[in-house]
């Protein structure tokens, strides 16, 4: 019985140790950095209810001056000794008009901003100029940049890779790849301007220096137009959206193949001022001569002496209730489109326009009262994607909207191509052509 009772207390004291155990064991598995595998779960004021993911942001496109306007220049050569006034100009003559653009309030803007305006994605000042270099002359690099460096202008480059070191057609005039990459880190703009400079209508390869049957012409297209593009983009790694026609020469076929190519923008040597109206695939530049300098004040007078009207509202599709819907694809290429503009504000009911893209300004209608305007497409959308337009006045301010749509009817995305020519006397010229004087090559 004593012994019993003697041994009552170690039973106890060894119960209790042994209980307390397990809590021991389980806390010294958390780590100094590590939480407990019991731990209560976070309430709503802990950090994890604060990474709870928002609703994203409504975006809309910004307002953009519809009645701003552009110049673009094109230059070639700079030397102080002038044997070819048709591609050179002087240093000095440069920078005087380089001070000029600034004296004048033309603001110079990159090639990239003009087309992002063109999608009414970005706005640009009312007068802008857009200033490029053509070839890949050396002096570009070595005289003509430092000179925009002083004014901080941005400038696009057309090259045509042959004429870059050590292509076929380069000399010691000529830049090398590593000056354009250098260009291009200090955020030089670096386009497509063909492989050989050649006039894209003729079918005449002149590094092999033969005439080309119809299917040797257009493998020759697809090396001046698209296997440039994808050599710059290569040795650059950039993206080339911008294509510089050599001598302004082109028809509706080099038209094709460009877009289908991926350029964004066609670029000829009929200088005009760029308006939001001005087809993508004929952009004119007014290119810069040495025995020419009226061209110059032409320009810059044409859009210094502009009137420049108000900005204009745009409204985001998402605003809207259109058909049909922005993004949507359908099945029918002859489609009843329609939309209601109430939230463009107090409309004029005689200012209402809708543009559809391939149709330009359409005939449609509008009720005041429902705040509908409508067109029923009669000619057979021919591309994949159409865009429409509708602008109206709204407090004497005009407003405007635009929306996209994909048709999917199982037609062909575009008419079939005209016939290419095998020779190049038939091939129609383009309308009064300047005169533009073959470029030797760089020596």
């Amino acid at each position: 019985m004593l012994t019993r009772l003697a041994l009552l207390p170690l039973l106890l004291a060894f119960s209790f140790s042994a209980c307390k155990k397990p809590a021991t064991a389980a806390n010294s598995t958390t780590g100094p950095n590590q939480a407990p595998t019991n731990a209560a779960t976070p309430g709503p004021s802990s950090s994890a209810a604060a990474a709870t993911p928002s609703a994203p942001p409504v975006i809309t496109k910004p307002a953009v001056d519809q009645n701003a306007q552009v110049v673009i220049f094109g230059y070639h050569r700079f030397v102080n000794n002038v044997k070819r006034p048709d591609t050179e100009i002087t240093p000095a003559a440069f920078e005087a008009q380089m001070q000029e653009l600034k004296n004048k309030g033309i603001a110079v803007i990159p090639m990239q901003d003009l087309l992002a305006w063109r999608r009414g994605e970005k706005a640009i000042p009312p007068k802008s100029a857009v200033l490029t270099f053509d070839d890949g002359w050396k002096s570009q690099y070595e005289v003509a940049w430092p000179i925009l460096k002083k004014f901080n202008y941005p400038v696009t480059l057309f090259i045509y890779t042959e004429g870059i070191k050590p292509g076929h057609f380069s000399g010691g005039e000529s830049m090398s790849w590593e000056q354009l990459a250098e260009m291009r880190d200090a955020g030089i703009d670096i386009q497509g301007h063909t492989a050989t400079h050649s006039d894209l209508r003729k079918p005449y390869d002149k590094v092999a220096k033969k005439k080309l049957n119809p299917q040797e012409y257009e493998e020759w297209l697809q090396k001046e137009i698209v296997g440039s593009k994808q050599m710059i983009e290569q040795k650059l790694g950039v993206k080339v959206n911008c294509f510089a026609v050599p001598y302004g020469f082109h028809n509706a076929h080099i038209e094709e193949v460009v877009t289908k190519a991926g350029y964004e923008a066609l670029f000829t040597v009929y200088g005009q001022p760029i308006t939001m109206h001005t087809p993508l695939n004929s952009i004119g530049r007014y290119l810069m001569e040495a025995n020419k300098p009226k061209t110059f004040t032409d320009a810059v007078a044409a859009i210094a002496t502009t009137a420049v009207g108000p900005s204009v509202a745009e409204v985001a599709p998402s605003n809207l209730q259109t058909q049909p819907a922005d993004g949507e694809t359908i099945k029918n290429a002859l489609p009843l489109i329609k939309a209601n503009i109430a939230s463009l504000g107090a409309i004029d009911p005689g200012s209402v326009e809708m543009r559809v893209s391939g149709l330009g300004k359409v005939d449609a209608s509008f009720d005041p009262k429902s705040t509908t305007v409508a067109y029923q497409v009669t000619q057979r959308l021919k591309d994949k994607t159409c865009t429409v337009i509708v602008s109206a006045k709204s407090g004497g301010k005009k407003v405007e909207t635009h929306w996209t749509f994909n048709i999917d009817d199982g037609g062909p995305s575009t008419a079939p191509p005209a016939p290419i020519p095998s020779v190049a006397p038939s091939t129609p010229a383009p309308t009064a052509p300047p005169a533009v004087k073959p470029k030797k090559k760089k020596k």
